[in-house]
């Protein structure tokens, strides 16, 4: 991957962040160690943060949804890449934010959706902190 790609991502993502304190986790690709990289990150005042040398397992969580994003949001780009950056934008939002956080089933929730985990979670601490 190259690095200005990295950095064109990066200034998309700055445009849009609200709070300071942001953190930018990466593994330890050469794009991401680069001085001009971190200098930015710096400017921006984002913190670092990598995965340690010789563990694929920190960045094991994100791999597996962007794997699941590609089978099921795009089928392994088996009928070809989006036309536009437009129609993936459009595709990749109707899929997480439609699909992804209030159907689709999780097993680690308890094959519940997040949004219906987040609900059951929240009426539970709600429920709890009333009582007591």
């Amino acid at each position: 991957m190259e690095i200005q790609l990295v950095k064109d991502a990066a200034l998309m993502a700055f445009e849009t962040k609200a709070e300071s304190g942001c953190i930018h986790h990466s593994d330890r690709g050469s794009q991401y160690t680069s001085e001009s990289f971190r200098l930015r990150l710096e400017d921006e005042s984002i913190q670092s943060s990598m995965s340690r040398k010789g563990n694929c397992y920190d960045n094991a969580l994100i791999e597996s949804f962007w794997a699941t994003v590609k089978t099921e949001c795009f089928d392994n780009f088996r009928s070809g890449l989006p036309a536009t950056k437009a129609e993936a934008l459009r595709s990749l939002f109707h899929y997480i934010e439609r699909f992804y956080n209030r159907e689709r089933l999780h097993s680690a929730l308890g094959y519940k959706s997040p949004l219906q985990f987040e609900t059951d979670w929240t009426k539970e601490k709600f429920t709890q902190s009333v009582s007591t």
